[in-house]
């Protein structure tokens, strides 16, 4: 089974995906801030993390950043959940190592699209 991995310090978002991305068959997994959700794709390997830009304690940036510099998690894919729509943010999102970009506020569907054009992507 795919495993999804949130990120997110607002409880209703991370109740609502994850409710939406059970509900298409995926293990999904939930945690509300940076440093709990890096150690949670440390002990989860998820398929796919969704990540809230600004967090507690690690930015969604940040989060990026350490997956993508741990050898067992450099591979998995990355997206970022934001309400930052500037260029520049955007910009810095993929730079950072970010796979795709989702602003708030999202449709729960675009959400499921985006994690499964993700996946397709990273399927070797």
């Amino acid at each position: 089974m795919t495993r999804v991995l949130i990120v997110d310090d607002d409880p209703d978002i991370r109740e609502l995906m994850e409710f939406k991305l059970n509900q298409m068959g995926f293990e999904v997994h939930t945690e509300g801030d940076g440093e709990s959700g890096y150690a949670a794709a440390c002990d989860v390997l998820p398929d796919v993390v969704v990540l809230d830009w600004m967090m507690p304690k690690l930015s969604g940036l940040e989060v990026c950043a350490q997956l993508r510099a741990t050898p067992a998690l450099e591979r998995v894919g990355v997206i970022l959940l934001t309400g930052k729509s500037q260029e520049a943010d955007v910009q810095r999102g993929f730079a950072a190592g970010a796979d795709d970009y989702i602003l708030k506020p999202f449709s729960p569907r675009e959400l499921v699209s985006r994690v499964e054009a993700v996946l397709a992507r990273r399927t070797p």
